[in-house]
């Protein structure tokens, strides 16, 4: 940065550490949530009266609202302002979890629901553009990413654990009422202590057909790959959904490109550093939703685990995650370039998965499966962490919430595909499995029991095979398409070309 630029840089904020702690206590609320309600879903159901058919609508109403419509509550923070957004995102996800918590039924549940994923849509990409726009400086913006991606890869596995202690000990309803005063204390403290920069909100009017096709089109993406999971690939509805996505994505394409005021600008996609992360971020989410998924099957059904066990039994990538955000990618992140974080950081994890193919039904715990995690941990949280930074790393200030918008989409979508694509895969696996051995499964007894617990791991393994794959794509796609250097001590350094290379420093001021 030259020393003209310097000198017209705002003076760092000094409430910008207080601030990360409401954004991550937020980000961390939200994360919670993606698991902490698969945990009580069975308790919900039988008091709830929820049939099995529309049992997965729990999960898909907040998957559904949330994935929709995150392109549209990104560019609403940057309109609104990031902090009017952040605190009004925060206080409708409480309401919505009040509800949820309170439901007599399952209207009423399906519901609370659906307004936590619309309310988390507006809070997670303003809650992420708030640290892009309020840390420029290098080493502090590292470090500020470096808390957040940890949050935003562990608090998944968070979620189990204390998911398992309140349906244990307490009563499904508390996994929505604890987001409560998450929510008061993160609002309070956001609207006393944020300041946001001025002349960094977006004016321009509001791309209404663009909010309609985003909307519509990732709508029917993620209930394609949802309904998948559930009805099979080629269930007729679910091949209408993914036709409908395709054409309803490729006319919001074709609009953006047009209108003056687009929804998502095409130039925060198209540049190959930020197309590069949302791209192999969204990858290496698909693995990681889908071991969540086989990893809590195996540990409760094969082993035997109680909800609180399996939770504990996580926390090895929790701690691995934490380790590797904040004590290698952040510090590293000044030093070297992202790509040589991101790449390495999902080839150790794709080695992590690939001790995971051993999995066996009387696998060790101690030798098998935490050495695991902890490898996965480790990798994941040091490629988060330059890939959170690097997401809205050179964008326009104006755009820095629709560009978070597209890290948290790649994510719910990927998250979608995974959950979808690998369960179907260790399904195939599974009934392959009992199709080779029915006459041992038809004898009955002990013997048969095993061979149903052998098919499952079956299912799975096969499964983490196609993760490990997946985990090599990300990294051979970050390694070839993130090319930018690493970021001067001084700000950030130029990431594009033309009017969006750089992050408008000036532009910045408070």
């Amino acid at each position: 940065m030259s020393k003209t630029a310097a000198s017209l840089a705002p003076a760092a904020d000094p409430s910008r550490w207080k601030a990360l702690v409401f954004i991550a206590l937020a980000q961390l609320m939200v994360v919670l949530d993606a698991t902490i309600v698969n945990i009580a879903l069975p308790s919900a159901q039988t008091d709830l009266g929820i049939s099995d058919g529309n049992r997965q609508w729990v999960i898909t109403a907040y998957a559904l609202a949330f994935g929709g419509l995150l392109l549209f509550g990104g560019r609403i923070a940057d309109k609104w302002g990031r902090k009017n957004a952040f605190v009004v995102g925060l206080i409708g996800f409480a309401l919505a979890s009040a509800l949820g918590g309170a439901a007599n039924g399952e209207a009423m549940m399906l519901g609370a629901r659906a307004l936590q994923g619309a309310f988390g849509a507006l809070l997670a990409p303003a809650a992420l553009s708030l640290l892009a726009v309020m840390f420029t400086d290098a080493k502090e913006r590292a470090k500020a990413f470096g808390i957040y991606g940890a949050i935003a890869g562990g608090g998944g596995a968070v979620g189990l654990i204390l998911g398992g202690f309140l349906t244990e000990y307490l009563n499904w309803r508390w996994t929505f009422f604890v987001n409560i005063p998450f929510a008061i204390v993160a609002a309070v403290g956001a609207w006393m202590v944020i300041r946001e920069p001025a002349g960094s909100r977006n004016r321009a009017p509001l791309d209404i057909p663009g909010v309609v096709l985003s909307t519509t089109g990732l709508v029917a993406l993620v209930y394609g790959f949802t309904r998948a999971e559930s009805a099979g690939w080629s269930d007729a509805l679910t091949v209408i959904m993914f036709v409908a996505s395709a054409l309803l994505l490729f006319a919001f394409v074709l609009v953006e490109a047009k209108v003056k005021s687009p929804l998502l600008p095409l130039r925060v996609l198209l540049e190959r550093n930020r197309g590069g992360v949302y791209l192999s971020l969204g990858l290496a989410v698909i693995s990681m939703f889908g071991l969540f998924l086989f990893l809590t099957y195996y540990l409760q059904v094969v082993k035997g685990f109680s909800p609180v066990k399996t939770g504990f039994a996580f926390l090895p990538m929790i701690a691995g995650m934490i380790t590797g955000s904040t004590q290698i990618g952040a510090r590293l992140m000044t030093r070297v370039p992202p790509r040589l974080l991101m790449g390495p950081g999902f080839l150790v994890a794709g080695l992590g998965m690939l001790l995971l193919t051993q999995l066996e039904v009387g696998s060790s715990y101690p030798a098998l499966i935490l050495p695991a995690q902890l490898l996965l941990g480790l990798g994941m949280g040091t490629a988060f962490m330059p890939a959170m930074s690097l997401a809205t790393h050179g964008v326009n200030p104006a755009d820095a919430g629709v560009a978070s918008a597209m890290v948290n989409t790649s994510q719910q979508v990927g998250g979608a595909i995974g959950t979808a694509l690998l369960n179907t895969i260790a399904a195939s696996a599974t009934t392959a499995y009992l199709a080779d051995h029915a006459a041992e499964a038809a004898a009955g007894g002990p013997a048969a029991q095993l061979i149903q617990a052998q098919a499952m791991v079956e299912g799975y393994s096969s499964a983490i095979w196609w993760a490990v794959g997946i985990l090599v794509a990300s990294s051979v796609i970050a390694l070839t398409l993130i090319n930018t250097g690493r970021p001067g001590v001084g700000g950030p350094v130029a990431s594009g070309s033309g009017e969006d290379a750089e992050l408008k420093v000036p532009v910045i001021a408070h």
